[in-house]
């Protein structure tokens, strides 16, 4: 095996450059992994414009960013090699939260809250490059008839898949979806197959709006372009319309926009569940109405990564419950990745989900 390789190495906000470095050498518990497919997360975007910083001891770099990724294994340690865990060639997919399982959260079960955990892509090196490792036991197993490219699909997805376990969906629901995003998409169609009898996409570009009529949205709302043919100028009315006046059971931010929020409050019913999910501002704040929250004994929740979910995930895209392939949209070379993360800023093209193949 060569002892080099390429990888994209983030410094500061806005500098960041294919560089020729070492391949990580491993631990006697770590696995190597030859990078075939690495998504691109709107916290990639984030971190190299310098919105927000990275969860390294310094908060900068220099660090390999992409925590969406998929892979060959190149090479085990000693100790994975021993329990047979995994061998050279297995088709893995990376879990990026790399928790303790020691501290006492950890011990509570709540491994998505780990005090001492180290992040793929955020706090060590992770996917924009020809290899990366991490500990065994951040290492999935990829299924045979789920790509590389869709596979990176898997961390995000895991995510929904937890948002939508808080969300306690039952069959009957009448479900609102905010934000017609890769997440958002994904999250719908978990809603439809959790039983949910309609389920409404709310979002502000058409192009997705229509992906997600494809995907099983049963309306699909634009409360904000009035030239659009989903254009709705009363979200709370048009709710109202299509639930005889009883709002919504349930409603999920699929993306950080504090307006969607505040819609999310105000479209659902009695006993109804809202789960923000998209993260805002770190100096943003909701609004709650509270006295009508409390006499309708509504449910707010909060969801956080993807705690105990990669099976179900995989097994998800496995058997086609969750489609991915209207997803992934564009594909881009590693040397490509700076104008890669400036397309899906602007949503140039299109772009739904942008996928890096090493």
């Amino acid at each position: 095996m060569a002892k080099t390789m390429k990888a994209q190495v983030f410094r500061e906000p806005k500098k960041m450059k294919v560089e020729t470095v070492p391949i990580p050498q491993i631990a006697d518990d770590e696995v190597l992994v030859r990078v075939k497919a690495c998504g691109i997360c709107g916290s990639d975007i984030a971190y190299y414009y310098g919105m927000s910083p990275l969860e390294t001891p310094t908060g900068k770099g220099p660090l390999v960013l992409g925590h969406e990724y998929t892979g060959e294994v190149a090479q085990v340690g000693k100790f994975v090699a021993k329990q047979k865990l995994f061998k050279e060639g297995d088709r893995v997919v990376l879990d990026p939260v790399q928790y303790c399982n020691a501290c006492e959260i950890c011990r509570k079960g709540f491994t998505n809250l780990c005090e001492t955990k180290s992040v793929l892509g955020v706090s060590v090196d992770g996917g924009f490059a020809e290899y990366s490792k991490a500990k065994a036991t951040s290492v999935v197993k990829l299924p045979d008839n789920v790509s590389y490219e869709h596979g990176a699909l898997t961390e995000p997805l895991a995510c929904s898949y937890y948002a939508i376990k808080n969300l306690d969906v039952h069959p009957g629901h009448f479900v609102v979806v905010f934000g017609p995003g890769p997440i958002g998409l994904m999250q719908l169609q978990l809603v439809k197959s959790s039983g949910a009898a309609k389920a409404v996409l709310v979002g502000t570009r058409d192009y997705r709006l229509d992906i997600g009529k494809k995907l099983g949205a049963d309306v699909v709302l634009n409360p904000s372009d009035k030239k659009s043919p989903y254009y709705c100028a009363d979200l709370k009315a048009k709710i109202g319309e299509l639930t005889g006046g009883k709002f919504a059971d349930r409603a999920i931010t699929s993306t950080g926009s504090v307006d969607a929020a505040h819609q999310a409050l105000s479209v659902t019913g009695r006993r109804s569940v809202i789960v923000f999910f998209g993260l805002p501002g770190g100096k943003d704040k909701i609004q709650v109405p509270a006295l009508e929250s409390i006499f309708w004994d509504k449910t707010i929740r909060f969801s956080w990564l993807a705690p105990f979910t990669w099976p179900s995930a995989l097994q998800a895209l496995s058997g086609g419950l969750v489609k991915v392939d209207l997803l992934c949209s564009h594909k881009f070379a590693l040397a490509d990745l700076v104008d890669a993360l400036g397309k899906v800023k602007s949503r140039q093209d299109d772009v739904m989900k942008a996928v890096v193949v090493p």
